[in-house]
């Protein structure tokens, strides 16, 4: 065998146990992102929760304390609620990245080796394109848990509002959420607690728009990056011209939803307490 044969050969086996890495640690980062949060923002002595079921029932409890207090500040109960849930969002924030990160390499990888794949016959490229597919939509999905847990992170008193409404809860519970909706339908001045979270509710909702109105910019620069290689790419380079291209569409479509996503956000964030109503009427 030649040497450029064998190197050849080298760089082969080389990009396939790169992309099979790529594959194994984006398994265990979806292992980690279901897995990890809960016992790692449990590690702070008292801080953790046995299950969902458990946090709910905590997190009910400590707000009809917090509610009857009629303070802005915390009581102990509710604070420990509220780090813990700041501690898992962090967790799968930090994971979700990690793991967009690793799905966008996978995904170049797949991509290129679809454009560049010369044996003859369809079979291997619509293998590679179907992973392809299945990969950009899996990094797809967790951009949107970066923005989401980014978002929980920022505000997570605001993002534990949904286990108040969820589920059943105690007669205490309840009458709690019945006096916290005739307040707001009131419109009269709000109690330091509610006030409070209306203003969480206004950050909770402005932390979306910022992170929206963030990855919508990237998007769309990524849009023109890649139309400029498009553009520079060869006509004979068909499968090249038409990957480049089915990216620069979709990028291109992209920031068009996130933008409303982020006007959405906006709008909430300038008037609340009509949308904390509605939310806690149950029309979230």
């Amino acid at each position: 065998m030649r040497i450029s044969e064998r190197g050849a050969v080298v760089r082969s086996r080389i990009a396939g146990v790169s992309g099979g890495v790529l594959a194994g640690l984006a398994a265990v980062l979806v292992a980690a992102f279901v897995l990890a949060p809960a016992p790692l923002a449990a590690i702070r002595p008292g801080g953790g929760f046995a299950d969902q079921g458990h946090l709910a029932g905590s997190l009910r409890a400590a707000f009809a304390e917090y509610w009857r207090s009629g303070d802005r500040a915390f009581a102990t109960g509710m604070e420990s609620v509220v780090d813990y849930w700041l501690r898992y969002h962090l967790v799968k924030a930090v994971t979700a990245a990690l793991l967009c990160a690793v799905l966008a390499a996978l995904g170049v990888r797949l991509w290129k080796a679809y454009a560049r794949d010369a044996r003859p016959g369809p079979g291997r490229r619509a293998a590679l394109a179907s992973a392809g597919v299945v990969v950009t939509m899996l990094a797809l999905f967790s951009l949107a848990m970066v923005m989401a847990n980014v978002q929980g992170s920022v505000t997570p008193f605001a993002s534990l509002l949904p286990m108040l409404v969820d589920g059943p809860g105690s007669g205490e519970a309840s009458a709690t959420l019945e006096q916290v909706r005739q307040q707001l339908a009131s419109g009269g001045p709000a109690s330091p607690a509610l006030q409070a979270m209306i203003d969480d509710f206004a950050r909770y909702h402005l932390a979306m728009a910022v992170i929206a109105g963030i990855v919508a910019a990237g998007l769309a620069a990524l849009s023109v990056l890649l139309w400029r290689r498009f553009a520079g790419t060869a006509h004979t380079e068909l499968r090249t011209r038409r990957v480049l291209a089915s990216f620069g569409v979709v990028t291109a479509l992209l920031p068009l939803l996130v933008g409303l996503i982020a006007v959405a956000n906006t709008t909430t964030a300038v008037d609340p307490a009509p949308a904390l109503l509605v939310f806690f009427e149950g029309g979230w």
